[in-house]
């Protein structure tokens, strides 16, 4: 690898996962000689133990329990060693690690997030729930630990390459671009039918359900606003979003000089990635060339709040500020479960997270000051409220 001066021990929490499978993908394609400290996944034993066996990790950790006995059987033998629940995923992002990769799904991968940050290890973060109800606390650990936050959503990283933090007082606004999902030309009323396969069938992009769910939503440009708030220290009336269905311009800073600097590549994760990897080197790997003559045209549009209301409540959330982004991802979480279970149709995925912040309203949320502590009684408070409101819905269907 020549020069580069490149993390040599890693960790990847989240590795059975999308984007896990293509952080250990990208590690292999580049061939970079590191020393995985350790692996953590929900409950794919199966494929954890063949991570595991690949990279030979000091330590695997399943987070369903359930899976502990199988993850143990695969492994039988081979010296690493294992443990499953919550806790030990903490353990885990905890292990002498120089560089990060957090992508659990959901409300789980803040505590991990948080331990890796406080650890002093580069966090590439790929959890956007870490950020919605940890928030500036999660940035603060991690400077104040010795190490760095870098994101890994490709818009996210798009921004991150071209937003200069010694200029920051010169940037107008930033604009984040979104695929517009596989909904974007449907009317209300073909959404209000829409099943649960339509909703996972991204136009560009391989990603896990709830992603794909918030993606048919757009809840997950609405996290994505919240998220480049915290990040880049910008007011929401700063921060806007264009439907990009060709998905190659990733994101994009405008300056107040009238220059617009953006971030272009085919729509794979990988290259998020080796960004975050290699940072501010950059990493060789056999990457998918980008070639505008070919793709012929890039094209662009304003998001309909009216069909897509997530975006709107997002806003409304960071606006309102305080545990509302956390009440709203919970409410989100729910919701989605919900649809992917079948107990409720599209458009009340919006509607359940909308009634759920209106439920919960100022509520004080206890916690003693500790922002893991607030984040989990917030999340726990909205959960319930939203469970409540899809029960309701389903009683009047």
């Amino acid at each position: 690898m020549g020069t580069l001066n490149l993390p040599r021990k890693v960790s990847v929490l989240g590795s059975t996962g999308s984007v896990g499978v293509s952080t250990l993908d990208l590690l292999d394609k580049a061939g970079v000689e590191v020393e995985v400290v350790a692996l953590a996944a929900g409950r794919n034993a199966e494929r954890l133990a063949e991570q595991a066996l690949r990279w030979r990790p000091k330590l695997a950790v399943i987070e369903d329990e359930r899976a502990l006995p199988q993850l143990r059987e695969r492994l039988a033998g081979s010296g690493i060693a294992t443990a499953a629940g919550p806790g030990a995923v903490v353990e885990a992002a905890q292990a002498d690690a120089q560089w990060v990769m957090s992508a659990i799904v959901g409300f789980a991968g803040l505590a991990p997030t948080l331990a890796a940050a406080r650890s002093g290890a580069v966090v590439a973060l790929a959890n956007k729930e870490s950020l919605i109800c940890g928030g500036p606390a999660l940035l603060r650990t991690a400077k104040l630990a010795g190490g760095a936050v870098i994101p890994v959503d490709s818009e996210h990283s798009a921004i991150f390459q071209v937003f200069d933090p010694a200029n920051a007082q010169n940037v107008a606004r930033l604009i984040l671009t979104a695929s517009g999902g596989p909904f974007r030309g449907w009317t209300r009323e073909q959404m209000a039918q829409a099943t649960r396969e339509q909703a996972l069938a991204h136009p560009n992009w391989n990603m896990g359900a709830k992603i794909s769910v918030d993606s048919a939503t757009m809840m997950n440009k609405g996290l994505e606003v919240i998220e480049a708030a915290y990040l880049f220290a910008m007011p929401p009336e700063r921060i806007d979003v264009l439907i990009h269905p060709q998905s190659i311009v990733h994101s994009l800073v405008e300056y107040r000089d009238g220059s617009t600097l953006a971030q272009l590549g085919p729509p794979d994760m990988r290259a998020p990635i080796a960004c975050a990897f290699a940072w501010p080197d950059r990493l060789p790997w056999p990457a998918e060339r980008l070639d505008l003559a070919r793709i012929g045209q890039l094209t662009f549009e304003e998001p309909d709040l009216g069909r897509f209301p997530a975006l709107r409540i997002a806003k409304d959330a960071l606006a309102a500020g305080g545990a509302a982004p956390a009440v709203m991802n919970a409410a989100d979480e729910v919701a989605v479960a919900a649809f992917l279970d079948r107990r409720i149709g599209f458009l009340d995925i919006a509607r359940i997270v909308e009634e759920t912040l209106d439920r919960c309203g100022d509520h004080g949320f206890s916690g003693g000051g500790d922002p893991l502590e607030v984040a989990r009684a917030a999340d726990a408070t909205a959960r319930r409220v939203a469970e409540e409101v899809v029960s309701g819905l389903m009683a009047s269907a």
